[in-house]
């Protein structure tokens, strides 16, 4: 039955032929966008829903997070503020945790924060594997994931166990989770994966058809962006200390900076240097990183609202980082934007206009959310 989203006073499409509109309407069918106009032009269809006057924009794309796992890591959290310094290995506590979970005790966990997302507008999200470390454990973590979410990322190398463990993630653990997901990753940094050890992880994804993505140049500067970009990886995410090199590449390039700037605060580290990235020319998204350690949240809008009061991010910028921008790092072509064709995930905003999102930051402003046609 098709739908018809009318009385919208700014419709976001992130189409470069059909821009931002006003006084617009949707018509959703099924899954499907199905038309996108000024309001006046709308065909007749079976239901009419009237968001008077309200900013409607494409659902969140939240194309980086880790939400498979169990445990708390708020002692971590207070250390940090406190005033010591977030390190790599606060990823063994949520290994622990998480290896003696259940699988119905994670997949509760996992959709418990997908709904939470959902209900503030995100109707794509990419996760990651990397609390497991065990073949078992990691191919589990996929499984669950992969029944649940868009996109599944494998990250055994998430932290170097020991000797043995290099050899185990590039063999028996990528042969056992290859089926399970699409993407491999890597935590190419100081106390996780050197350059060469990181590059190892990504060819050896790559022989298994695997695409890639980075985690890359969080605490310091390193490898990881460039290794991300000479290997053709769809992502390099963090992207808080970069060189001139660096932004050079990515601007070069068809990898995607993605931007985690709710981690860079709960680690009280620089925001990474959106502003730079753009005017060079690079792609930019914006993500949550969602997971128990850096960064706890699943508001893709404090993101938007933190990219444009801290990070010197416009607002359709930030907002089109957030949707389209993910789709990228994704490389999709179906969600981050509201056309025909395009999946039916669409996020109307209880304001006027997008502006709202960084105009009354913390403010919850999902009005609804469409997510594959469906009213949620």
């Amino acid at each position: 039955m098709a739908i018809l989203i009318t009385g919208i006073g700014e419709l976001t499409t992130n189409d470069p032929e059909l821009g931002t509109l006003r006084e617009a309407a949707v018509v959703l069918d099924g899954d499907r966008v199905a038309w996108v106009g000024p309001a006046w032009r709308a065909p007749a269809v079976d239901e009419r829903v009237d968001v008077e006057g309200r900013a409607v924009l494409p659902g969140w794309v939240d194309s980086h997070t880790h939400l498979v796992f169990a445990g708390d890591r708020t002692a971590e959290f207070e250390a940090r503020m406190a005033g010591n310094p977030y390190q790599a290995g606060g990823i063994a506590v949520t290994v622990e945790a998480t290896r003696a979970a259940s699988d119905d005790e994670l997949a509760a966990n996992l959709r418990r924060h997908l709904a939470e997302a959902l209900r503030q507008g995100t109707t794509c999200v990419e996760t990651k594997t990397g609390y497991g470390l065990t073949v078992a454990d990691e191919l589990r973590a996929a499984r669950i994931a992969r029944g649940l979410v868009d996109e599944v990322t494998f990250l055994g190398a998430h932290l170097n166990t020991g000797p043995g463990y290099l050899d185990l993630v590039c063999g028996e653990m990528l042969d056992a989770v290859a089926a399970e997901v699409r993407w491999a990753d890597v935590f190419c940094e100081n106390g996780a994966f050197d350059g060469p050890e990181s590059e190892r992880v990504l060819r050896a994804a790559l022989d298994r058809g695997l695409g890639l993505r980075v985690h890359g140049n969080q605490l310091g500067p390193g490898p990881g962006v460039q290794l991300a970009v000479r290997l053709g990886a769809a992502s390099v995410d963090h992207c808080t200390h970069l060189t001139d090199a660096d932004v050079d590449a990515l601007a070069g390039s068809s990898t995607v900076a993605t931007l985690l700037p709710a981690c860079d605060l709960s680690t009280r580290q620089p925001l990474a240097p959106a502003r730079r990235l753009l005017d060079a020319g690079a792609t930019v998204a914006l993500a949550t990183n969602a997971n128990p350690g850096s960064s706890y949240t699943t508001s893709m809008g404090f993101c938007v609202a933190t990219a444009v009061l801290q990070m010197g991010m416009s607002v359709d910028e930030a907002v089109w980082a957030a949707t389209a921008g993910g789709a990228r790092a994704l490389r999709r072509e179906d969600v981050g934007v509201l056309r025909p064709g395009a999946r039916a995930d669409l996020h109307v905003l209880d304001a006027p206009s997008a502006t709202h999102l960084a105009y009354r930051p913390g403010v919850p402003l999902t009005w609804a959310v469409w997510q594959r046609g469906e009213r949620t």
